[in-house]
C-alpha cells in the first residue's frame, strides 16, 4: 500500500473520529438558571391566564386558583418556578406565608378595573413592596387587560399608585400587558430575567 493512500486512510478515520465525538460525546447543554418567584394579585386581574399562556396552555384548561398554585414557566435563557397565590378577599391576608425563599414578585392589575379595586390592588403592591421579605426583591408590575376600552395607561397606573416615590431605590418594572400581545409579555419577563440575572452576578462579585 501507498505511503499516499495510508495518509488518506489515516485522515479519514481521524474525521470519522471527529464527527463520531461531535455527535455522541457533546454532552447535555447547561443547564438553564431557575428563579423561584411569587405572583400575587387581586382576583379577575389575570394572573392565571397570562401565566397559562406563557406555558402553552389551552384556554380551556384556565381555572382561576383560590388557593396557590406553582407553574414551571420556560424560557430560552431561564425557568421561572412561579407561585401564583388567589386574590380573594379571603385568601390574601394569608399571601405573606408563602413568601420565604421567592427571589422576585410578579404583581398583576387590572388596568381596566373599578376604582374600588384599584385602589385596592394599590394597597395590595403597597404593602408588597414594603414588607421585609418582599422590599429587596425584584418587582415586575404588570397593567394587564390593555385590550379593554376602559384600560389605564401605564403613565396613569404609575401616578396613581405612586411607584416613583414609593419605590424609590427599588428595582421594579412597570409594563401594559393583554393576552393577546405575547411578544409584549414575553419581553416585559425577559427584563425581569436580565433583573434577577444581574443580582446573581453580584453576588458572586461579593
Amino acid at each position: 500500500m501507498s505511503e499516499c493512500i495510508q495518509i488518506s486512510i489515516a485522515v479519514c478515520r481521524i474525521g470519522i473520529y471527529t464527527c463520531f465525538r461531535a455527535l455522541c460525546c457533546k454532552g447535555p447543554p447547561p443547564a438553564r438558571p431557575e428563579y423561584d418567584l411569587v405572583c400575587i394579585g387581586l382576583t379577575g386581574s389575570g394572573k392565571t391566564s397570562l401565566l397559562s399562556k406563557l406555558c402553552s396552555e389551552s384556554p380551556e384548561e384556565v381555572v382561576s386558583t383560590t388557593g396557590f398554585s406553582i407553574k414551571a414557566v420556560p424560557f430560552q435563557n431561564a425557568i421561572l418556578n412561579v407561585k401564583e397565590l388567589g386574590g380573594a378577599d379571603n385568601i390574601r391576608k394569608y399571601w405573606s406565608r408563602y413568601y420565604q425563599g421567592s427571589q422576585g414578585v410578579i404583581f398583576v392589575l387590572d388596568s381596566a378595573s373599578s376604582e374600588d379595586d384599584l385602589e385596592t390592588a394599590r394597597n395590595e403592591l403597597h404593602s408588597a413592596l414594603q414588607h421585609p421579605q418582599l422590599c429587596t426583591l425584584p418587582f415586575l408590575i404588570l397593567a394587564n387587560h390593555q385590550d379593554k376600552p376602559a384600560a389605564r395607561s401605564v403613565q396613569e397606573i404609575k401616578k396613581y399608585f405612586e411607584l416613583e416615590p414609593l419605590a424609590r431605590g427599588k428595582r421594579w418594572i412597570l409594563q401594559p400587558c393583554s393576552l393577546d400581545n405575547m411578544d409584549a409579555l414575553k419581553d416585559s419577563f425577559s427584563q425581569l430575567i436580565n433583573v434577577l440575572e444581574e443580582k446573581d452576578h453580584d453576588v458572586v462579585r461579593m
